[in-house]
């Protein structure tokens, strides 16, 4: 992410400890620099791992209970997939899709101008949209063409056999 987004979520971030007359450590700190800097989709873990490699360990019990911090102030959205929770960064990327391999597991953003303005133009009762964040279900092309690769190799392996017992 660029700097000026940095600025800009780390004075979101001072501003809201200040008000709430919380401590302003360095370990939320760090955390919120480490997110902003991973690209892309992240799990706790991963998130655990980019501050260790960084030298900067901090506890599991910090790491969560920073990341539900940031989720209130909506810096990150939490996205609950059917393998585990992943989290990003989100304060300049709010709206956006995902597309997810059912087969691999791979994710990645999609670019969906019709999505962007179908939700634009929607219109729903009692309720402020401010974001949204839309995931697709399906199989990779890596995935797609492994398939066909095994689906073509049975087949010709099949059409030995009949020859062979004909």
């Amino acid at each position: 992410m660029d700097d000026q987004v940095k600025l800009i979520v780390r004075q979101i971030l001072t501003d809201h400890l200040e008000m709430n007359n919380h401590r302003k450590t360095p370990e939320r700190y760090a955390v919120l620099d480490a997110i902003y800097n991973i690209k892309g989709l992240f799990t706790m873990e991963e998130l655990g791992q980019y501050l260790a490699k960084n030298s900067f360990q901090v506890s599991r019990a910090t790491l969560y209970n920073s990341m539900r911090l940031f989720i209130a102030l909506r810096l990150v959205m939490k996205h609950s997939l059917q393998t585990n929770t992943m989290y990003e960064a989100t304060y300049s990327n709010r709206n956006h899709c995902h597309q997810i391999c059912t087969v691999c597991g791979k994710i990645s953003e999609a670019r969906v101008p019709e999505v962007t303005q179908a939700v634009k133009k929607a219109r729903l009762k009692r309720f402020r949209k401010d974001t949204y964040s839309l995931l697709f279900y399906g199989i990779c092309s890596a995935c797609q063409a492994r398939f066909t690769r095994k689906k073509s190799m049975a087949e010709t392996s099949n059409n030995k056999k009949n020859k062979q017992t004909q």
